[in-house]
């Protein structure tokens, strides 16, 4: 009986990243950022670089981070995870440094941050949660609240005239000289979870290069903030952010301008 409970690797479907930890996540069923922390450590552990990793996290839904990734990590105040990133990366330039941050952060109180450490080109990565909304606080209205969504302060819908329009922070640093790629991506299905998990293993592995900033944006649920269960909330998703908030590669300079891409490497 003793050998049943032996399994061998070979025989190993799936295990869980020696990089999560054994704590129990805080967030809401159904949402995202438990399944974007999961490929975070799987890239982490595959590209053996744990040791080698600092991330940082403001204030928001992911404030937490800390407790279940096993890496070195620092906390930022509201929106200004860049700018602490940019430090950590000059001063330790052989680690690899990311944010990890959400819409109602990185969009509002933290545009000018991100904007300016995109346009610098700071060797770093940023993982951006964008599910439109507040979740932590309440569900307000957030900078990428769809027109016409309702929220806890736009209990009617979000009112152009009102509240002008959703910012499209993705397609804003993919402009930036700065910025050597830039994605969308989501996680509702086996499939948007692998392509997500390659996005994010390249914006790591664009580090090495030393090629400017990598955004991975990640369209993500907020059931409990929508008011809707987790399953129609990927739905809704579906059916109204990917219409306004348009999935794949924005920008890749690898791909896109291989000449000026071979004059930063060399």
């Amino acid at each position: 009986m003793a050998d049943i409970d032996i399994i061998k690797d070979e025989n190993i479907v799936y295990k869980k990243s020696k990089v999560l930890t054994d704590n129990v996540m805080h967030y809401c069923p159904g949402c995202s950022h438990g399944v974007v922390h999961k490929l975070i450590a799987e890239v982490i552990e595959e590209m053996g670089i744990q040791d080698k990793t600092i991330g940082v996290s403001p204030v928001g839904c992911s404030v937490f981070a800390y407790n279940y990734l096993d890496i070195d990590w620092q906390e930022a105040a509201h929106g200004r995870a860049p700018a602490l990133a940019t430090a950590t990366k000059r001063l330790m330039p052989d680690k690899y440094v990311f944010t990890y941050q959400g819409d109602g952060d990185l969009a509002s109180i933290g545009a000018a941050e991100i904007i300016h450490a995109c346009n610098r080109g700071e060797n770093i990565t940023v993982i951006f949660i964008n599910n439109g909304i507040y979740g932590m606080t309440g569900g307000q209205m957030a900078p990428t609240t769809l027109v016409g969504m309702k929220t806890a302060t736009t209990p009617y819908g979000r009112d152009v005239e009102l509240n002008g329009y959703p910012l499209k922070m993705t397609e804003l640093v993919a402009q930036l000289p700065g910025t050597c790629y830039v994605t969308r991506q989501s996680v509702h299905t086996p499939a948007t979870v692998r392509k997500c998990k390659k996005a994010i293993r390249k914006a790591f592995e664009n580090q090495d290069k030393k090629i400017g900033t990598s955004f991975v944006e990640v369209t993500s649920t907020c059931n409990s903030g929508w008011k809707i269960p987790p399953v129609e909330a990927n739905n809704w998703m579906v059916d109204h952010m990917f219409k306004f908030y348009k999935q794949g590669d924005l920008k890749d300079s690898e791909k896109d301008n291989p000449d000026d891409y071979k004059k930063f490497i060399e």
